[in-house]
């Protein structure tokens, strides 16, 4: 189900360029409020994308794919589509691009774009799929969609990874791609390895020939430490990334849940806020059903009016951001990679070899495994340890090695605050 070879077939557009539309959004001092919902069935999507595309605030849509898709079985994914089993997102090589195309037209003219977001270390099919569907706007990165997410050897993913920016980038003059190298383990990573994850990959998109990209950093444990990682990443991306439109891309926490409603809610708030105190230019919402249950179109559209009422509550962005040590931390990961070799790509998998760069509690064979992080008493994200990093780790006075106790209150922290912010605890 593949499109012809590069360069025998026109890239034909089904939906407006994604980074446009987030430049417009800012050129009007709007945030853009994104979901991360995906239904196995065209007419299920559409209907959620319809409805994302009606909520008044500014939206992207989101087309999420179901984990047979994600690991390239599009065997089965197509048979449980056949069957009417239930997935978990949306089989985008099993409809195919004609259906695909149905899927998005005349959704929303000139101005709703739409991202497809998939979670592959080897997303080649998805790439030619998504392009003959006349769609070129997604997320990952060789890094990103390896380390935690697969078994996929790291300098397969590399290669797996060059080969779809290339096509990217040969196919769509304003193809776009977002680095999720921001989100790496969803929680407990300090920030200034997740601002130098996402600032390596823009990097390696660039080496493979993109210029429009975005940045993702995932909201963690203190606010404070956030606007630190944030300003950071500006900082860092304004002097590496000299060949490319890029914007930054915040997501709501993407830990353990608050349980309740009310707390769920306060959470997202604090991520919108967060939103406009950094000035980002895109929030990805998570939505008070996240604990319980898969989040319906109407629970998405919730999360997003919220979302966008909170940011535009919270006023415009503040010039001022703590120095937190995130900035240094950061650039001295990504000059110690890039020493390592020209070409990116090799440069990102001799690091991880030589534990350069090791993510705290990721098991995957090509991590070093030796680096671990804690919530300090203020709760900002430290490093207790940093294997062979180029960097410093502040464990606490008294404390040789974190027990399993420890990661469960730590893996609660964010959830525990703002439960008992809602139920008042004592």
């Amino acid at each position: 189900m593949r499109s012809a070879p590069v360069g025998e077939r026109a890239f034909v557009p089904a939906a407006p360029p994604f980074g446009a539309a987030v430049a417009a959004a800012k050129a009007a001092g709007e945030l853009v409020v994104q979901p991360r919902m995906g239904f196995p069935t065209r007419p299920a999507m559409r209907r959620g994308l319809e409805a994302v595309r009606d909520v008044p605030v500014r939206t992207v849509g989101t087309v999420t794919l179901d984990s047979y898709t994600r690991v390239g079985d599009h065997d089965s994914a197509r048979r449980a589509l056949e069957g009417g089993e239930s997935l978990n997102g949306y089989p985008l090589v099993a409809h195919g691009p004609d259906a695909n195309r149905e899927l998005t037209a005349g959704l929303g003219g000139r101005h709703f774009a739409v991202q497809v977001r998939h979670g592959s270390s080897l997303p080649l099919d998805i790439f030619h799929v998504l392009l003959d569907s006349g769609l070129d706007a997604t997320e990952g990165g060789p890094v990103s969609y390896c380390l935690p997410y697969s078994r996929t050897p790291l300098a397969r993913s590399v290669d797996a990874w060059a080969r779809c920016c290339e096509l990217l980038a040969a196919r769509s003059p304003s193809a776009h791609l977002e680095s999720f190298g921001g989100c790496l383990l969803g929680q407990l990573c300090p920030p200034g390895l997740l601002v130098a994850m996402t600032v390596l990959e823009g990097m390696f998109f660039e080496q493979h020939g993109l210029r429009d990209i975005s940045l993702s950093y995932a909201q963690q444990t203190d606010f404070d430490q956030d606007v630190a990682a944030v300003a950071a990443l500006r900082r860092l991306a304004g002097e590496l990334l000299t060949e490319s439109s890029w914007h930054i891309v915040l997501y709501t926490y993407m830990g353990v849940f608050p349980r309740t409603e009310e707390g769920a809610l306060g959470l997202l708030r604090h991520s919108a806020s967060l939103a406009a105190r950094t000035g980002v230019e895109r929030l990805i919402v998570k939505t008070p059903a996240e604990a319980h249950r898969i989040p319906t179109v109407e629970d998405n559209v919730l999360a997003l009016r919220e979302a966008a009422r909170a940011a535009q509550q919270a006023g415009a962005p503040s010039g001022e951001a703590p120095d937190d040590g995130v900035y240094e931390e950061a650039r001295t990961l990504v000059e110690a990679v890039l020493e390592l070799h020209p070409d990116v790509g090799r440069a990102l998998t001799t690091a991880f070899a030589r534990g350069y760069l090791d993510v705290p509690y990721c098991l995957h064979a090509d991590n070093a495994q030796r680096s671990r992080s804690y919530i300090d008493g203020d709760g900002r994200l430290r490093w207790f340890s940093v294997g062979s990093m180029p960097i410093r780790a502040a464990a606490p006075p008294g404390s040789s090695r974190l027990r399993a106790d420890d990661l469960l209150a730590m893996l609660s922290h964010v959830q525990s605050a703002f439960d008992c912010a809602a139920l008042a605890c004592a």
